[in-house]
């Protein structure tokens, strides 16, 4: 190990660097640039912690077409030493990548955080909780390669223990395989438990505007890093606080993202990721009697047959079949083929409708 390699280890270890990310960066070493992990991005332009500390780079070089490519907060990075301006010359190949879709009406990927191990979606306990939302977010963020993890903070607004464990069990429960955290980032309850689930990776803070975010992740810092704002008591939603995307070293370990307030959460080519939230659910359709059943009517569908049973929630089903039309609608605009099979499963449900209203006008004759 060189000396410069050795610096590089020693200055970026507390920002994810390890031997796979150095053996991926060699070819650039050897033509002198640095490696660096990107902290947060803005108008062209992105801040860079090197082994030779923070430096401002234009991104000019690696802007792509796709917008998936684009240089986004945790990238790890070959920047230039020098130059004015200097230049982020290539990005190293992502692990991980946190995708959601924009609301342009060419539905392009907006690419939110890379390399990222947790994603740690925040809940405000200081309204009701939108279930349906949690799963939109669990969906991309199992889609993105990373272990999910759900925080309902603010719980120092439910002093009633039963009550709060009532809350943390619905969210357990509409979120299969996924650690449920109940925190009071004002009292400091459950951030020693957080702080030992973050320690070991990336984190990236997801959420609705007013959910806490910003201030769970000065408590995780143990300082005043970002700024708060007061939410509306009326809603427990607040503006954004948060304007960019930031990437912090925490004082345990580990290495957090925080991000702006998400209003909107597409779906991109989630498809998977729907299938692990609603595990339960495919589980139970590998029982059905028609291997494409659509849980609607057919008989022998074991999946409304375990509605009908009490073992699940109709809304369950309901939100899955919501968010599956919603992916295949976003993937059908970049993917011919499946746009063609959409289109011969429209026809081939319309044909047996049309078969089925035959056979009863038949029988009434």
């Amino acid at each position: 190990m060189t000396s410069t390699t050795a610096s590089a280890f020693s200055a970026l270890a507390p920002y994810g660097w390890d031997e796979d990310w150095a053996d991926a960066f060699a070819p650039y070493a050897a033509e002198g640039l640095l490696p660096g992990r990107v902290v947060r991005v803005d108008r062209g332009q992105c801040d860079v912690v090197t082994a030779d500390g923070v430096l401002r780079a234009d991104t000019a070089f690696v802007t792509p077409h796709d917008p998936l490519r684009v240089v986004c907060t945790g990238d790890w990075v070959a920047v230039e030493p020098d130059g004015t301006p200097r230049y982020v010359r290539t990005c190293l190949p992502r692990r991980t990548a946190f995708v959601r879709s924009t609301s342009s009406k060419r539905s392009e990927g907006q690419i939110l955080a890379a390399n990222v191990d947790h994603a740690v979606v925040a809940v405000s306990l200081a309204a009701d909780l939108e279930l349906a939302r949690i799963e939109r977010f669990l969906a991309l963020a199992w889609e993105s390669g990373a272990q999910p993890v759900v925080v309902l903070t603010k719980a120092d607004l439910v002093p009633d223990p039963v009550t709060l464990s009532h809350l943390v069990q619905d969210v357990e429960t509409t979120a299969p395989g996924v650690p449920v955290l109940s925190v009071s980032a004002a009292h400091g309850e459950g951030l020693d438990v957080l702080g030992a689930v973050v320690s070991g990776g990336t984190a990236v803070l997801l959420g609705q505007s007013g959910a806490g975010k910003s201030t769970l992740a000065n408590a995780l810092l143990g300082e005043d890093v970002m700024d708060v704002r007061a939410t509306r008591d009326v809603d427990g939603k607040g503006r954004h606080t948060t304007t960019t995307r930031n990437l912090l070293a925490l004082p345990g370990g580990g290495v957090l993202i925080d991000t702006p307030g998400l209003r909107g959460v597409g779906l991109w080519d989630a498809g998977d990721g729907v299938g692990q939230v609603f595990a339960e659910i495919e589980e139970l359709a590998r029982d059905c009697r028609f291997h494409d059943c659509a849980h609607e009517s057919e008989p022998g569908c074991a999946v409304l047959a375990a509605i009908d049973g009490g073992e699940l929630p109709a809304r369950r089903l309901e939100s899955y079949r919501k968010l599956l039309r919603e992916n295949q609608r976003i993937v059908a605009k970049t993917d011919a083929r499946m746009r063609a099979e959409i289109r011969k499963e429209w026809k081939r449900r319309g044909a047996i409708g049309k078969a089925a209203m035959e056979a009863k006008r038949g029988g009434l004759r």
